[in-house]
């Protein structure tokens, strides 16, 4: 099974994991969610979200549940908030189906520390050292935390019951009925 895995937020990452029929996963590419706009006007570019999901087909799609952070300011909040919001919305619109996994259970999964996010990137570079290129830089914590997640929802079983239908309209005039 092919599952993309999402780190929300304009600073996150996407990453397609697939898991073969004796339950080993491969990494297969992950990127930095792509952005429009600069500073304040910075947004996802859902665009090429939506083209990059339809390159690798993924059958099942895991996003961290957002949530606020302490101590973050409103304009961060928003910005976080929107950025998850239009992922979000842009899975639905491929028809993909869609798991919120909670950050703690995944975390605790793989034992990571808190918000330790070096330690996320060094457990994912070990798990896919064949990939450690995707995974090479500091920075790239939000590429391997998708990469987790998406290994998260393989492994605990969560692609099988995927509970979040596809909004997609069957034709225009369902959607004006």
């Amino acid at each position: 099974m092919k599952a993309v895995g999402f780190d929300p937020g304009v600073h996150g990452g996407l990453a397609i994991v697939v898991q073969n029929a004796d339950g080993m996963t491969k990494l297969v590419d992950a990127i930095d969610i792509p952005t429009i706009g600069t500073g304040a006007k910075e947004r996802v570019d859902v665009i090429a979200v939506q083209a990059w999901l339809a390159r690798h087909g993924p059958q099942i799609a895991f996003i961290e549940r957002a949530q606020a952070m302490p101590r973050q300011g409103a304009s961060s909040g928003f910005k976080y908030g929107r950025a998850t919001g239009a992922l979000e919305a842009t899975i639905a619109l491929t028809a993909i189906p869609l798991e919120l996994v909670e950050p703690s259970k995944w975390k605790k999964f793989f034992n990571l520390p808190g918000k330790d996010k070096e330690a996320a990137r060094q457990r994912a570079i070990a798990m896919f050292p064949n990939q450690h290129g995707l995974l090479a830089r500091k920075r790239d914590h939000g590429r391997a935390e998708s990469a987790l997640i998406a290994v998260f929802g393989l492994r605990t079983g969560l692609a099988g019951i995927a509970t979040s239908a596809p909004l997609v309209p069957q034709s225009a005039e369902s959607a004006l009925s």
